[in-house]
């Protein structure tokens, strides 16, 4: 058996740790390969975390592309090989005219669970503009949906199952900027990398908006660290990078801003 207890202590997300839990349990008792449904990034790093201290179990983790934001998790035995293939992943293509009528992630993401599934089941939903979305599914709910997603806002659409390698993916924009600063805060850092004053950053912290590593952190003092993720609601996420101490210790860092 697993050290349960000793893994959901100081975890935010117990309920879906308690989850993979039973799940690495079920796969070192059967042999077999276990999948979650889709995690969200913060529910991800935390067993992903947890898990990397236990040498019974080996997992893999896919979205269906490599800049996924939802993922399912694979686990089995550290004895059985894994990788991208052994997570059951499905992509829909949700085509409609959206000219007149554009529909936002929020608005696909609604009629899917208008439909009665639940948010676990889908993963990222790719909007194409006037043409529709493509959304990744559990592949049991894709005939459930090509049934019964026949309408996004006033379209009405046609819902049919694709091949993942006909996504639709666009590539980031990336941006490779350097910053001077006399400290590693959240604010200063942030700031510098989004582009945007230190006191409209420190606002955004305080009301929630911000996570780092995809945990919310509201004190602006927060000390980031090199290889940290900042992702700001809205306005897209900073990597931090190199750092290096200047003659007059100050802090020059290397960011990339994705948007």
């Amino acid at each position: 058996m697993l050290p349960k207890e000793d893994l959901l202590q100081s975890v935010e997300n117990r309920e879906t740790m308690a989850r993979a839990i039973d799940c690495a349990e079920q796969a070192i008792k059967t042999w077999e390969i276990v999948a979650m449904d889709f995690l969200s990034p913060p529910e991800l790093m935390e067993i992903e975390s947890a898990f990397e201290r236990l040498t019974e179990i080996n997992m893999v983790a896919w979205g269906g592309y490599p800049q996924a934001e939802r993922k399912r998790v694979a686990i089995a035995r550290a004895d059985l090989p894994l990788d991208k293939a052994s997570v059951p992943i499905a992509a829909l293509d949700i085509a409609g005219n959206f000219l007149f009528d554009p529909a936002s992630h929020r608005d696909f993401l609604g009629a899917m669970l208008g439909t009665g599934i639940v948010r676990e089941k889908t993963g990222d939903i790719i909007v194409l503009g006037e043409r529709g979305a493509q959304a990744i599914v559990v592949p049991e709910m894709v005939e459930f949906l090509e049934m019964n997603l026949t309408q996004v806002r006033s379209v009405p659409v046609k819902t049919q199952a694709i091949a993942l390698s006909e996504l639709k993916i666009r590539e980031p924009k990336k941006k490779e900027l350097t910053t001077v600063e006399a400290s590693m805060r959240l604010d200063a850092i942030a700031s510098a990398g989004f582009g945007m004053s230190r006191s409209k950053m420190a606002d955004l912290i305080n009301s929630g908006d911000v996570r780092v590593n995809w945990k919310e952190i509201t004190q602006p003092s927060y000390q980031v660290k090199p290889e940290d993720l900042i992702a700001i609601r809205g306005k897209g996420r900073l990597e931090v990078g190199e750092v290096q101490t200047t003659k007059k210790q100050r802090y020059r860092v290397q960011l990339t801003r994705y948007k």
